[in-house]
């Protein structure tokens, strides 16, 4: 399985902003829209990736307080990425590896989407259990054994 067929379930709906906006104004479109990662883009290119790790980060620093920071200042500024053509089990060893829970999909310098962890677990738990059907009825189609003439 590839990021590709994620991305043609997940659909293409894309979360972004600008390094110039308000930290406060991200946390809210985060809130609002249930999401746990925005993409920082400028002048159409990625440029960093903001998720609730660094929100919290930021909170603690301040005491609580997002005050007058922007997003820009808190991001991840080199984000790991992956392809469409990427293999699952690789994603999966990425994200475990460099301890990554939303990774942008580029194709070149276009950003194609962004999968998450919880994406990833989707796609194989459903891979799984398709999987599982189909052995299943494998097993009940199993064909009967003959009995040869030297068991008797």
């Amino acid at each position: 399985m590839k990021v590709s067929d994620i991305l043609r379930f997940k659909g293409a709906t894309l979360f972004t902003v600008s390094p110039e906006t308000a930290l406060s104004a991200a946390v809210h479109v985060m809130a609002e829209k249930d999401i746990g990662s925005l993409v920082v883009m400028q002048s159409a290119k990625l440029i960093g990736m903001l998720t609730f790790r660094e929100v919290i980060d930021t909170l603690a620093k301040s005491h609580g307080a997002l005050g007058e920071v922007h997003v820009g200042e808190v991001m991840e500024r080199e984000p790991l990425t992956c392809t469409a053509e990427t293999d699952l089990d690789d994603v999966r060893r990425m994200m475990l590896d460099k301890h990554v829970r939303y990774l942008p999909v580029m194709e070149g310098s276009t950003l194609m989407g962004v999968i998450s962890f919880y994406d990833v677990a989707k796609a194989v738990a459903e891979a799984q259990s398709f999987e599982n059907n189909m052995l299943k009825a494998y097993i009940r189609d199993w064909p009967a054994e003959e009995v040869s003439t030297q068991d008797k």
